[in-house]
C-alpha cells in the first residue's frame, strides 16, 4: 500500500505551518525550500516529526510516489512561474502540482493551460486564515478539473478548518476559479478591515474614548450580530500593552500595506463592470494612508468649520455606530458576492454561492455569523441577483439606514473621513433608486461625442442636434 505522501516546495510561515499540519493528519512529508536556511530551520524546531528534507529539487521529486502530489507556497508571478519550470522534466504525466499561493487567477489559467498540454494535473487553490489557519486548519478553495480535485479531496479535507463537523474544503469550479474565489475573499476582507477602522477612529476622535473601552465596546458587538473574526482580533489588539504598560496600537504609524489582492479584485470589477466601491475604496484609502508626509503637511490647513456642535449622547451614538457598521458589512459581502456572480458567468464557472459561505465560516479572515444568513439565502436561490434583494438583508438594511445616516452626518462635522461607511451608504442608495441621475449623463455623451440615448417614452436609441 502506498504511503499518504504529499511534497511542500516553499517553507516560509504558511509552508512551514501546512507542512507541520499535514504531519499531524498522518502524512509523510518531502519538503523543499530554495534557501536550505528555512529547511534546517524547520528540521531544528522539528526533528521528530515525520517530516523528510531534501536539498535538490530532483531528490526531492524521486522521494514521492506516482502520481505525485506537489504543493507550491511559493511567492506568486515569477517565482511560481520558475518553480514550475524546473520541476517539469522531473515529473510525468498525471503528476498533479497545486498552488497554494496568493496568484492571480489569470496566471493561474495560464498555467494550467500550458501543464495540460504535457499531461501534468494542475490545481490552483486559495487558501485563507494566515499562519493560524495553516497549522490548525484552513479555509481552502480549490479550483481546476473536478477529477483532479477527487484525487486530492481527502488529504484536503483532514487539513481544512471545520465548521459543524464540516470541512472547510469545497471543489470551487473549473480552471481560475478557487484563485478568483480567494481574491474576492481578500477584497472582502480589504472592505471589512477599513470599516472597522473608520468605526475605531469615530469612537477614538468623535466620542474621545479610550483604548480600554473601545475594546470592551468590540467586545460586546462581538457577542451579537458583528460576531467575526476581524471584531475579535481588533478587540485584542486595542487592549496589547507592551513591556513598557503602552498601548501598542498607539505606536504603530498609519501606514497600511497591500499585498494586491485588493487591486487585482478591483481590476476584475471595472472589467466585468460591476460595482465595487466599498471594497475599491479601502484599496485606494490603503494608498492614501502611504502618503504620510504630505498628509502631515495638509493637516496643518484643516479647519472644522462647524463649530457649534451639538453635545452626543454617548449611549444612542454607540447604537448607531454599531448598526452602521453592519450595515457597511453586508454592502461588503454583497459586492464582493455579486461580482462573484459574474465572473461566473463569464468565465462559465457555474460557482455555488452557498458553498462558498460555507468554506468561508471557519479557518479564514473573513469568517463572520453574517455567513450563515448569506449561506442560507444561496441555499435557497444560487441565482438570486443581489443579496440586498433577500428579505432578511432587505429589513436589515431598511432598519439600520438611519443609524449609518446618523453617524456618516456626525463624522462630517467632526471632519472624521468615513470612506467605506459613506460608500456603503451610496451604493445602497442608488442601488434602491428607481431613477438616477444618468439621464443627464447620457445626455452630456449625446451632446460631445454623438453616443445617442435611450428614451423612457418609446424605443429605439436617439440623436440629437443640442446645439441648434
Amino acid at each position: 500500500m502506498l504511503k499518504k505522501q504529499i511534497g511542500i516546495i516553499g517553507l516560509g510561515i504558511m509552508g512551514t505551518n501546512l507542512t507541520l499540519n499535514f504531519e499531524k493528519n498522518g502524512y509523510q512529508i518531502s519538503i523543499f525550500n530554495r534557501t536550505k536556511d528555512k529547511i534546517n530551520e524547520l528540521m531544528l524546531n522539528y526533528p521528530k516529526k515525520n517530516i523528510k528534507p531534501y536539498y535538490t529539487l530532483k531528490e526531492f521529486i524521486s522521494s514521492l510516489n506516482h502520481p505525485k502530489y506537489i504543493l507550491l507556497m511559493v511567492k506568486s508571478g515569477k517565482a511560481t512561474d520558475e518553480t514550475i519550470k524546473k520541476l517539469i522534466p522531473y515529473l510525468k504525466k498525471k503528476d498533479i502540482i497545486i498552488d497554494g499561493g496568493n496568484t492571480y487567477f489569470k496566471d493561474t489559467i495560464k498555467r494550467y493551460n500550458k501543464l495540460k498540454k504535457i499531461g501534468i494535473d494542475f490545481i490552483g487553490m486559495g487558501i485563507s486564515g494566515g499562519e493560524e489557519g495553516a497549522l490548525n486548519g484552513a479555509s481552502i478553495m480549490p479550483g481546476g478539473d473536478k477529477t483532479i480535485y477527487n484525487k486530492i479531496s481527502h488529504f484536503l479535507i483532514k487539513i481544512a478548518a471545520k465548521k459543524n463537523n464540516r470541512s472547510c474544503v469545497d471543489y470551487i469550479g473549473p480552471n481560475g476559479s478557487g484563485h478568483y474565489v480567494k481574491m474576492i475573499h481578500n477584497g472582502i476582507e480589504y472592505g471589512n478591515m477599513q470599516l472597522i477602522s473608520e468605526t475605531y477612529n469615530i469612537l477614538k476622535n468623535i466620542l474621545l474614548i479610550n483604548n480600554k473601552k473601545i475594546s470592551k465596546i468590540f467586545n460586546k458587538w462581538n457577542k451579537k450580530e458583528l460576531n467575526s473574526y476581524l471584531i475579535k482580533i481588533t478587540r485584542n489588539i486595542l487592549k496589547f500593552k507592551n513591556k513598557k504598560n503602552k498601548y501598542l496600537i498607539d505606536l504603530i504609524l498609519d501606514k497600511a500595506d497591500n499585498k494586491g489582492t485588493g487591486k487585482w479584485a478591483s481590476i476584475s470589477a471595472l472589467e466585468l463592470e460591476s460595482p465595487f466601491s466599498l471594497i475599491t475604496e479601502a484599496v485606494f484609502n490603503r494608498y492614501l494612508s502611504n502618503l504620510k508626509e504630505e498628509r502631515k503637511i495638509a493637516s496643518k490647513n484643516k479647519k472644522i468649520i462647524n463649530k457649534k456642535i451639538k453635545r452626543i449622547k454617548e449611549k444612542i451614538f454607540i447604537n448607531d455606530l454599531e448598526h452602521a457598521l453592519y450595515f457597511g458589512i453586508i454592502i461588503s459581502y454583497t459586492q464582493g458576492f455579486l461580482l462573484m456572480q459574474k465572473a461566473s458567468r463569464k468565465y462559465k464557472w457555474n460557482l455555488n454561492y452557498s458553498v462558498i459561505a460555507k468554506i468561508f465560516q471557519e479557518g479564514c479572515i473573513i469568517k463572520a455569523k453574517i455567513l450563515n444568513k448569506i449561506r442560507s439565502i444561496y441555499k435557497k436561490n444560487n441565482q438570486i441577483k443581489n443579496l440586498l434583494l433577500s428579505s432578511f438583508f432587505q429589513k436589515k438594511t431598511k432598519k439600520y439606514q438611519s443609524s449609518i445616516r446618523n453617524i456618516i452626518i456626525e463624522s462630517i462635522k467632526h471632519g472624521i473621513p468615513t470612506p467605506t461607511l459613506s460608500s456603503a451608504l451610496s451604493y445602497y442608495d442608488s442601488y434602491n433608486s428607481d431613477k438616477l441621475p444618468a439621464n443627464l449623463i447620457q445626455a452630456q455623451r449625446d451632446y460631445f461625442g454623438n453616443h445617442m440615448y435611450e428614451r423612457t417614452d418609446k424605443k429605439g436609441k436617439f440623436h440629437t442636434n443640442w446645439k441648434i
